[in-house]
């Protein structure tokens, strides 16, 4: 971020502190302005999402219909992230913005009744959960395959307030996708999942594959995040937190490297082996040629060893996890958590996490390229089935 938009984001903090409505926004939203000044052919592309969302909010006078309301309209904003994506507009942060535009509308406006502060987290709920795509996944019934992948939100912001993510902008270009192998029809749906600590101690990730292990209602998951200079596909995930990063709220856990922490669930700590292990098909995924290599990642830190290889999940037994090999932020935990959801629900599914090429800020050349690559990792991942 520049000093200039420091100041600014500075300045945005200190209205929000005089002005009541203002002071229910949380951080990510503070940061609207700022973005809209950067990048406003960005930020402003699905405004019309948000200024319906906005006018029928403020006139809504049934309290029963309005939740229906805002997830319809987070719903839209999603569909259209998805086509546009589809149609040659590789971009996943409008999207981003605009869930942030309707979060705003229903914190600052008040609708045409009382509204309790737990109905208003409702609607908060309603509306990220359908703009993320949670409400939009539908296999086609002539599938034969059926894959569940999900990508993550911008993130890091303060650092540049126009950076993308390409693996968000993976999930809207293959949600929905169809295509063949080896005779059997294979569908890809997609979801977008927060950079927020909050939703995963809440048990987001659970409460989306649960579900999903019990009734063994897809064939495959894969989570993508944005990683390193190539693809690394994620071995040994850690249950420790490390990373002494912010979120998009700039929340710190307070874990180091010195002294990881577990992440919490269901109000304790999250219980589980300090390491699991992936069931991706590497060795096909690896055939993948394109501009980076795909690397069967081995690298895991411990309080006991430092970082090195490691051989086997026997090897990890006694150790004491401080990065798995998908590091220790958020991308880490999510391929923990599926695999250890998997593992607890007996699960044959295939899951692991694909790490993308990192890039800085926007590039539509180098993420379309990345997307490509993700496409054919996943097309020949889906022939192994």
């Amino acid at each position: 971020m520049t000093v200039f938009n420091k100041a600014f984001f500075a300045a945005t903090l200190a209205i929000a502190a005089c002005h009541p409505a203002w002071a229910q926004l949380d951080v990510e939203e503070l940061r609207l302005p700022t973005a809209k000044q950067a990048m406003p052919e960005v930020v402003d592309r699905y405004n019309v999402f948000v200024e319906q969302l906005n006018d029928k909010y403020a006139r809504h006078t049934d309290e029963l219909k309005i939740t229906q309301m805002v997830a319809n309209q987070g719903l839209r904003l999603w569909q259209q992230a998805v086509r546009d994506v589809q149609s040659g507009h590789p971009d996943d942060r409008s999207l981003y913005w605009s869930r942030l535009g309707m979060r705003e509308a229903i914190k600052i406006q008040q609708p045409n009744f009382a509204l309790a502060a737990w109905q208003r987290d409702i609607l908060i709920d309603a509306v990220e959960k359908s703009s993320r795509g949670f409400s939009d996944i539908e296999f086609k019934p002539d599938n034969d395959i059926k894959i569940l992948l999900t990508g993550f939100d911008p993130f890091f912001l303060d650092k540049n307030i126009d950076q993308s993510n390409p693996s968000g902008l993976t999930a809207l270009a293959l949600d929905g996708y169809r295509f063949n192998v080896n005779g059997k029809q294979v569908q890809i749906e997609a979801v977008m999942i927060p950079v927020r600590f909050a939703d995963f101690d809440a048990g987001m990730i659970e409460s989306l594959l649960t579900p999903i292990y019990r009734d063994n209602s897809v064939d495959m998951i894969f989570t993508v995040s944005m990683g390193r200079e190539d693809f690394d596909i994620e071995r040994f995930p850690g249950l420790n937190r490390s990373a002494a990063a912010p979120d998009n709220l700039n929340v710190l856990t307070g874990a180091t490297k010195q002294a990881p922490i577990a992440p919490s669930f269901n109000g304790g700590t999250l219980k589980g082996p300090q390491f699991v292990e992936f069931s991706l098909p590497i060795k096909a995924m690896q055939t993948v040629q394109g501009p980076w290599k795909v690397i069967d990642n081995h690298t895991v830190s411990t309080l006991e060893q430092g970082e090195f290889q490691a051989k086997s999940l026997a090897q990890l037994n006694s150790a004491t996890s401080v990065e798995g090999s998908g590091g220790g932020y958020l991308s880490n935990e999510i391929s923990y958590r599926a695999i250890l959801l998997k593992n607890q629900f007996n699960s044959t599914i295939p899951v692991g996490h694909i790490h993308t090429p990192r890039i800085a800020a926007y590039d539509a050349k180098i993420e379309t390229d990345i997307v490509n690559q993700v496409k054919s990792m996943v097309e020949v991942a889906a022939a192994t089935l």
